[in-house]
């Protein structure tokens, strides 16, 4: 899964890597993604890395901001 790889060198609490991987599927089922290896992925996953930077801990709210860094 392509957060998990991008998350093992970065240093993020228990807690804030929950949230990061809650946001990840969350914005993963809203698009109805499914394919694990799909480019897109690991796009949203960078963008919710990205959000969680700034101090986000909220699963949906992590989940809008990556719907929005995609928007964008």
């Amino acid at each position: 899964m392509a957060i998990y790889r991008l998350l093992r060198d970065a240093v993020f609490p228990p807690d804030a890597v929950g949230a990061m991987v809650a946001g990840f599927e969350a914005t993963l089922r809203e698009l109805k993604l499914t394919d694990r290896d799909d480019p897109i992925t690991e796009l949203i996953a960078r963008l919710i890395i990205d959000c969680a930077k700034d101090g986000e801990r909220d699963p949906i709210k992590l989940r809008d901001c990556a719907m929005e860094g995609l928007r964008a």
